[in-house]
C-alpha cells in the first residue's frame, strides 16, 4: 500500500478496513465459544475503536487505570473492568466514586490489605464497586495462588465490596511455543480459584482470562470471558508468535529513509529511517528478531534504535531503497507505540479518511 501523500513521517497509520475485520473476527470467534469478550482498551486508547468493539458485541471494556476508565466512561462505555490491583489513595477513591456513579465498575484485588483499603476509602460507595480477585496462573507478576482466592474475597466482603469472581492474565503466553501451555495453566487456575471461592460461600460468576495469544485457544469450560487487546492491530510480536499474519496488521508507522549507512562489502546493507524509539517504542523480547518489521519487506529487520533513528538491515545490498522513500513499519509492541502519539491517521483503501485522537494517552493513574 502506498502511504497517502497527506501523511508526513513519522506517523502512526491505522488501516480502517483491517481494523474492522479484526474486530469482527474476534467477536465472532469468542461468541462461538460461548464466552464474553471484554477487550483491553489499553492497547488502542481510542474511543472510536472502543465504540466499534462495543457495536460488535463486547460485554464491556478492560482498562489498566482509573484515568483510562474515565476517558471511556465519558465516551459512553457503561461497563468497565479495571484489571489491576489498585492501591487506593484519597484522590483515587474520589475519582472511583465519581466513576461508579456513571458506569458499572469492577476492579482487581490481590490482597486482603488492598481490599480493606479499597472498601474503607470508598466508604458508603463501596457497594457500588465489584471486585475480581486476581490469580497468578504462571506469569508470576501480580495475583495470588488459586487456593488463596477465598481469603482475599472474604476481606473484600468485610470491606463492603461485591465479589464478582476471579481473573488472571496469562502473560507468559507471549513467548514462542507457550500459548497452549499458558491456556492450560489459566484454565486450571481459574477452576481452582472458583472452587476456593465456592467453598467460602462465594459464587465466581465471572471467571476472566485471555490475552491475544491465548484468546482463541480459551474455551468456556472454566472461563466466562476473555480480555485480548493487541488483536485489533496486530504487531511484530504477534507475527513472530504466529498469532496473526501480515494481512492482519492494522497499525503501521509511516517512515522515511533519511540516510544510507556505509558498510563493508561483506556486511549486510543498512540504512536509517526517521522512526526511532519515540514512536516505535523500544520493547524487544529476547526471542524477537529485531525492533520491528517492515510490512512490505518481510526479510528486512530493524537491528538498532535511537530516539529518532532506526537502523534497518536490508537483505539485498544492490537495491537499497533510495533516500526519501517511504516505508511502513510494524512496531514490536503496539501498546507502547500508540501511547507515544496524540493522534493517528486513519486510512481506507489507501486514502487518508480521518484522524483520531488517542484520548487515553498518558492516563497512567
Amino acid at each position: 500500500m502506498t502511504i497517502p501523500a497527506e501523511i508526513d513521517t513519522p506517523d502512526i497509520m491505522i488501516d480502517l478496513d483491517i481494523l474492522e475485520r479484526n474486530i469482527a473476527r474476534m467477536a465472532a470467534a469468542v461468541r462461538e465459544k460461548g464466552l464474553a469478550l471484554r477487550p483491553h482498551a489499553k492497547t488502542h486508547k481510542v474511543t472510536e475503536i472502543a465504540a466499534r468493539q462495543m457495536a460488535a458485541g463486547a460485554a464491556g471494556l478492560t482498562v489498566a487505570t482509573i484515568g483510562e476508565a474515565e476517558v471511556f466512561a465519558d465516551a459512553g462505555i457503561e461497563d468497565i473492568f479495571i484489571a489491576y490491583p489498585l492501591w487506593i489513595s484519597p484522590q483515587k477513591a474520589e475519582r472511583l466514586r465519581r466513576l461508579a456513579s456513571t458506569a458499572t465498575i469492577s476492579v482487581g484485588v490481590d490482597s486482603a490489605a488492598g481490599a480493606t483499603t479499597l472498601g474503607s476509602s470508598l466508604g458508603q460507595a463501596a457497594g457500588s464497586v465489584s471486585v475480581l480477585v486476581e490469580i497468578d496462573s504462571g506469569h508470576h507478576r501480580s495475583g495470588v495462588r488459586p487456593e488463596a482466592a477465598a481469603a482475599v474475597a472474604e476481606a473484600s466482603s468485610r470491606a463492603g465490596l461485591k465479589v464478582a469472581g476471579v481473573f488472571t492474565f496469562p502473560g507468559h503466553s507471549y513467548a514462542p511455543g507457550m500459548p497452549a501451555e499458558a491456556v492450560a495453566q489459566e484454565q486450571q487456575a481459574l477452576r481452582e480459584a472458583a472452587e476456593s471461592l465456592a467453598a467460602a460461600g462465594f459464587e465466581a460468576t465471572r471467571r476472566s482470562g485471555g490475552s491475544t495469544p491465548t484468546a482463541l485457544l480459551t474455551d468456556g469450560s472454566e472461563a466466562t470471558e476473555v480480555r485480548p487487546g493487541v488483536y485489533v492491530f496486530g504487531d511484530a510480536q504477534q507475527l513472530e508468535l504466529g498469532r496473526c499474519a501480515m494481512e492482519d496488521i492494522a497499525l503501521t508507522v509511516a517512515a522515511t529513509v533519511v540516510s544510507h549507512h556505509e558498510t563493508p562489502p561483506d556486511a549486510p546493507a543498512r540504512f536509517i529511517i526517521d522512526a526511532g524509539s519515540k514512536i516505535l517504542g523500544s520493547d524487544r523480547p529476547a526471542w524477537a528478531s529485531g525492533f520491528g518489521r517492515l510490512i512490505d519487506h518481510p526479510d528486512a529487520r530493524i537491528t538498532a534504535l535511537s530516539e529518532h533513528h532506526a537502523t534497518v538491515e536490508w537483505p539485498d545490498s544492490r537495491t537499497l531503497p533510495p533516500l526519501g522513500e517511504r516505508l511502513r513499519i510494524v512496531p514490536n509492541h503496539v501498546c507502547l507505540a500508540i501511547n507515544l502519539v496524540d493522534d493517528v491517521a486513519v486510512t481506507s483503501n489507501g486514502a487518508l479518511v480521518d484522524r483520531w485522537a488517542v484520548g487515553a494517552r498518558g492516563k497512567n493513574k
